[in-house]
């Protein structure tokens, strides 16, 4: 997915350092098919930008006011420099990409939502709905699993191209040694709560144990999404 997004930017880069190179030497405005250029630019580097950051991000502030300007499309020698505007906007992106930046973002991101499901697990469990609570947790402690394995460089997909399960992973994880045995064993215990809760076994648990998975979940969040 990165290979693809440095791609992306780097095609969306060459097209505006051609734009801006043309129209600075141009008299007259560039025809209608290197505004057609120009157009799709800004619509994939728009899009690209909302994807990465969202559109409240300093990014998309900044694309939008480039956006704004009189006779967008009408580029020559005196009207080019949103042009270089959005240049310079999508050099921005392929530093924060080139230099591990974007992937930090990201994990900012994914810790905040994750603390977010926690505390709604925690809320659904404060409420007496430990059976919700349950379902909720074990999906998190999957997919921190998941997030894991691709950080740690181990498989998240099976040979079908689907997504691995938390047994799997689990003991990929713990092969690959990102944890011991001991963590894996008390992943596997709360898996097994999860498929209680998920299959409607609700006898087999009690609201205690609901509470010990969710102090793990919340400390293997904390130790190992980083």
């Amino acid at each position: 997915m990165d290979k693809r997004i440095t791609q992306e930017i780097e095609s969306l880069i060459v097209t505006g350092e051609k734009l801006v190179a043309d129209a600075s030497i141009a008299q007259r405005a560039l025809g209608h098919d290197r505004a057609q250029e120009l157009m799709s630019m800004t619509a994939r580097g728009g899009q690209l930008i909302t994807r990465l950051y969202g559109s409240d991000s300093h990014y998309f502030q900044m694309f939008e006011a480039a956006m704004q300007i009189p006779h967008f499309n009408r580029i020559f020698q005196r009207n080019y420099r949103h042009v270089a505007d959005l240049v310079g906007i999508f050099k921005a992106v392929e530093h924060d990409i080139k230099s591990g930046m974007l992937a930090n973002f990201r994990s900012l991101i994914q810790a905040e939502i994750f603390a977010d499901f926690l505390d709604m697990a925690e809320h659904l469990h404060r409420e007496n709905y430990k059976d919700a609570a349950a379902v909720l947790l074990g999906a998190v402690l999957e997919d921190s699993l998941r997030k894991v394995a691709d950080t740690n460089g181990v498989d998240i997909l099976n040979s079908k191209g689907k997504p691995l399960t938390l047994d799997p992973l689990n003991i990929s994880l713990t092969k690959k040694g990102v944890y011991n045995a001991l963590v894996q064993k008390q992943i596997t215990s709360w898996a097994n709560l999860r498929n209680d809760a998920a299959h409607g076994h609700f006898d087999k648990y009690d609201s205690a144990q609901v509470q010990q998975m969710l102090l793990f979940v919340q400390k293997f969040c904390a130790d190992y999404l980083k």
